[in-house]
């Protein structure tokens, strides 16, 4: 396995970090991520239930696994679920620059619908799966949809690159919760054409050999692997991919990144004019805004 840093100086991340990687005899690449700390944070800022609270695990690694292919801080991931006849009608989490952030949205009245196991159709009923990108240096948006099918998001989220970037992707999730605290952590590996990792052009299929190898092994790693935060993540990838040319890139450091503050959204404010913003205000004159990612309530004089 080779990799683009000093392993003994700068040893992977155990924990709230990714790590890219490709494998080019194989034409394939993938990201292995774990949160901890990270995605504590995010998860008890509000009083989900557990069950909720695994889902929104689960889109968390989904996001930073699919929004850490944008390149740098080029640009945001947004990945949004939004349904109608569930306990769940909408979740919306977002990737930049390293920093995640989500939350989701439930009638308290209908949790109990929600078990264990439960499928997607019962958590969120009838809904799509929207996956939107934002490259901030060409100004450029695209968003690809798919219906809320399957049992997990990683299974939507597999449908949406077979059908709207045509790339076999493989994706395994893991989410964990021990004496209160959250653990999660995600492997993605798609094969691509030869082409975008400097070898000839080759056709992209699901049959290929060499894709049907790659996934093979990657659909090998166990739930406790992706979890275990005494396993660096480069040791992980060489669990599973030692046999191969695989190429490691550096590893990003994921933080929890609302990006609320008293002073961005006063700016947001300033837009309106003086009449929405006296229908807005409270009888001490002051505008409330409630964050609905960090569940922090800000009072602000406009």
């Amino acid at each position: 396995m080779q990799t683009d840093r000093q392993p003994a100086d700068a040893p992977a991340p155990a924990t709230d970090s990714i790590l890219g990687f490709t494998v080019p005899g194989r034409s394939a690449r993938g990201r292995v991520v774990r949160l901890d700390a990270t995605l504590d944070a995010i998860l008890h800022a509000h009083a989900y239930p557990e069950p909720l609270a695994r889902v929104l695990a689960e889109a968390l690694v989904l996001t930073a696994l699919v929004g850490s292919t944008l390149r740098g801080d080029e640009g945001q991931m947004t990945l949004q679920a939004q349904a109608k006849g569930g306990p769940v009608d909408l979740l919306v989490c977002d990737y930049r620059g390293g920093e995640l952030r989500g939350y989701l949205r439930f009638d308290p009245a209908r949790i109990d619908e929600v078990g264990p196991q439960a499928s997607l159709q019962t958590i969120f009923g009838d809904g799509y799966l929207a996956i939107t990108l934002d490259q901030t240096a060409s100004d450029e948006r695209y968003q690809g949809i798919v219906p809320l099918e399957g049992d997990t998001l990683a299974q939507a989220v597999e449908r949406y690159f077979e059908s709207s970037e045509q790339i076999p992707t493989l994706l395994r999730i893991a989410v964990a919760r021990d004496a209160g605290r959250w653990r999660a952590g995600g492997l993605l590996v798609q094969h691509l054409p030869a082409s975008e990792l400097g070898g000839p052009r080759l056709h992209v299929e699901r049959g290929h050999p060499d894709w049907e190898h790659v996934a093979a092994l990657g659909g090998s790693i166990s739930a406790a692997e992706l979890v275990d935060d005494g396993l660096p993540l480069d040791m992980l990838l060489w669990r599973l991919y030692h046999e191969e040319e695989t190429r490691v890139l550096p590893a990003v450091a994921l933080t929890r990144g609302c990006r609320c503050s008293a002073a961005y959204i006063k700016g947001v404010l300033a837009r309106f004019s003086e009449p929405e913003l006296a229908e807005m205000r409270e009888a001490d004159g002051m505008v409330k805004v409630d964050c609905a990612f960090c569940a922090t309530l800000f009072h602000i004089e406009v």
